[in-house]
């Protein structure tokens, strides 16, 4: 398995490398994160000795898990759906929270973060497609809830970040991530405290190359690196 997730690592960064020359972008402006929820840590570590340093994980006790049993220059990135309850456990573990859409969330974050001392780095989650089954705020109040969001200690908006619909035609996504794009430009724009909008997370396996062809900082590929399968833990 370790040649399989090799080469699906360098499959994947050969193609943001050529996404990001069709969008005249350059490549080191995006940041390939393995999401690796449900993998044991074997395979992590196999991506880990590719060159992986960036992880996603969606549930709070996984990525607790794993943290303290691989290497501690990892990047873990909160990408799941986060419980006001858990924040405290993974506070200090997660590099960047992606899936903030709720001032009350935020302010758990905020009053965790400065209970440790430190300063929490949350991306704010768009319902960019208004899809019923996702989580997210709604393209029209992410401004509103952004600017709430600044006044709080201890926390720093990095950016936005999106699910697009599950498609077997990427393109079709394309509209979605173009309007994340322009949404983050226009909240940058608007100068706000304590707001760098300089993070964008959106694009799967199945779309990613067209996120990045339209602006992502960062795309979230999981099936692409360790497969379709469930592995056992080793």
């Amino acid at each position: 398995m370790a040649g399989q997730i090799r080469e699906n690592i360098r499959q994947t960064e050969a193609n943001i490398r050529e996404a990001c020359v069709r969008a005249g972008r350059d490549s080191q402006e995006v940041t390939l994160i393995a999401v690796s929820k449900t993998k044991p840590v074997a395979m992590l570590q196999e991506a880990y000795d590719c060159g992986c340093r960036h992880f996603g994980e969606n549930k709070v006790q996984e990525l607790a898990e794993k943290y303290g049993q691989l290497p501690k220059d990892i990047k873990w990135h909160m990408i799941g759906h986060l419980q006001r309850n858990k924040v405290k456990y993974i506070v200090d573990k997660a590099y960047l929270i992606h899936s903030v859409d709720s001032l009350r969330l935020a302010e758990e974050i905020s009053k965790e973060a400065g209970k440790k001392g430190i300063t929490a780095h949350i991306l704010v989650e768009v319902n960019i497609a208004r899809e019923e089954t996702k989580f997210g705020i709604a393209k029209e109040e992410a401004e509103e809830l952004i600017r709430e969001i600044a006044k709080l200690p201890s926390l720093r908006v990095e950016g936005l970040m999106a699910i697009a619909p599950y498609v077997e035609n990427p393109e079709k996504n394309r509209q979605y991530f173009e309007d994340l794009y322009h949404l983050s430009v226009d909240i940058k724009e608007k100068n706000i405290d304590n707001i760098n909008m300089s993070v964008l997370s959106m694009g799967m396996t199945g779309d990613y190359e067209v996120a990045v062809e339209e602006g992502a900082t960062y795309v979230r590929v999981g099936t692409g690196i360790f497969g379709e399968r469930h592995y056992d833990a080793v």
